[in-house]
């Protein structure tokens, strides 16, 4: 038996308009690529902040996480310069109570430092400890940390990348 032209015809408009909408349909997910990741530099003064609280923030910055364009296994990170990192302010008994540890992998081969004594030698290690702990625990953790600048005092040496000097809220 015989199709009739109009038929076959009304078929083939039908698989031609069929195919338009699954175009329209198919939605892709967003990837961002290099070229539309535009990393900034940012300063960030520590001076009276509460450590953890400072940490939090620098690590969401780190990530990327105030960016509409988010993803969670990608680099979409800014740099960030911690000035005045002498000047933090602990809360609690933690001077007294928090150690740092650290194993050479030998018998005997622990080391413990208390929070007190690594404020007055090295300022920089307490920030990045506390921020890097905040990172993915892989190579793009590994990354985001090496984005991360910290420096004692008010100085740094960044000034030619005009970095944003961002303000935390200081409670007192």
């Amino acid at each position: 038996m015989r199709k009739s032209p109009l038929v076959e015809d009304g078929a083939a408009q039908a698989a031609a308009v069929w195919k338009e909408i699954k175009v329209v349909v198919r939605v892709g997910t967003y990837f961002p690529l290099k070229g539309d990741i535009h990393q900034k530099w940012y300063t960030v003064d520590a001076e009276g902040q509460v450590l953890g609280r400072l940490a939090t923030r620098v690590a969401s910055i780190l990530r990327g996480k105030e960016r509409e364009q988010f993803t969670p296994f990608l680099d979409l990170g800014d740099h960030v310069i911690v000035v005045n990192a002498s000047k933090i302010r602990i809360t609690g008994n933690k001077l007294e109570q928090k150690f740092y540890r650290h194993y050479s992998g030998y018998p005997g081969g622990l080391s413990e430092t208390a929070l007190r004594r690594m404020l007055e030698e090295k300022p920089e290690r307490v920030i990045r400890e506390a921020v890097v702990g905040m990172l993915p625990k892989n190579k793009l953790g590994k990354a985001l940390a090496k984005k991360l600048l910290i420096y004692a005092d008010g100085k740094h040496p960044h000034e030619a990348q005009k970095p944003e000097a961002i303000r935390l809220a200081k409670k007192v």
